[in-house]
């Protein structure tokens, strides 16, 4: 018998659990397939463990996610009566700790402020259908950006398709609607093997915010998603995306 302790927390939406158990990441896409298969509401599932100055947190399938980065700041605010500080966050795909501003809210929720890794390329890629498409592509998982929006099963099937074209380790479809200032997030992690239409996403914020800064000058971005409310601020070079997250619950898991 192995018990395996984790956390629910909902990050502006984005459901996500950070299991605290140590895990070898060989197993951790088994263990988060048995979690989510427990807990159907989790979109993803990341890892955790303490360091002497912060968190360290790694996703089950090695990509970024920046609502996972904020919960992890968050659950360590929360677990060592922090109301405000910045917690940094060690995350597996980057190579330098990610800064996390945090603050207590009335309602019992955290406001966190990622500075959000800057992506590596932003372009025009032209796809196998000879259309070019914005990719935003980060360490760990690329977006394309979508004005033109896909039927749902169309986008399903040209995820994995595109995912392995682009050669990303996993891959997000954003359809933007800019009159709007509404996104729609699909997530294709395949080390994971999950594929889900997310209730917010912060990378692809934080892409979608880049490719309009890059594009059109704009240097604020907020886009209203299923599950609520994103922004991203550009700063004299930096991402800055700011959210919101509540702890849910905390649950144990026992593997036979």
């Amino acid at each position: 018998m192995r018990d395996i302790r984790y956390a629910l927390l909902d990050p502006t939406g984005n459901r996500t659990v950070l299991a605290e158990t140590e895990v070898p990441p060989a197993e951790q896409p088994l263990i988060a397939k048995r979690i989510m298969e427990r807990e159907p509401d989790a979109e993803q599932v990341g890892f955790v463990s303490p360091r002497p100055d912060g968190v360290a947190m790694r996703m089950a399938g090695g990509e970024f996610c920046g609502n996972a980065t904020m919960s992890a700041a968050v659950l360590f605010a929360l677990d060592h009566g922090i109301a405000q500080g910045v917690i940094p966050v060690a995350v597996s795909c980057q190579p330098d700790p990610v800064p996390v501003r945090v603050a207590a809210l009335p309602d019992g929720r955290m406001r966190g402020e990622v500075d959000m890794p800057l992506p590596l390329s932003i372009g025009e890629e032209t796809f196998p259908d000879g259309v070019c498409r914005p990719v935003v592509r980060f360490r760990g998982i690329a977006h394309v950006i979508l004005e033109s929006p896909l039927s749902r099963a169309d986008a399903e099937a040209c995820a994995p398709q595109w995912c392995r074209y682009l050669d990303a380790a996993s891959l997000g479809i954003m359809t933007v609607d800019r009159r709007a200032g509404t996104l729609l997030p699909l997530v294709y992690v395949p080390s994971a093997d999950t594929l889900c239409w997310e209730n917010s996403c912060a990378s692809g914020t934080t892409a979608v915010g880049a490719y309009l800064a890059a594009s059109a000058g704009m240097d604020t971005v907020s886009l209203r998603q299923p599950g609520g409310t994103l922004r991203v601020d550009m700063r004299e070079g930096r991402l800055l995306l700011m959210g919101t997250v509540r702890l849910m619950y905390r649950r144990t898991l026992t593997l036979a």
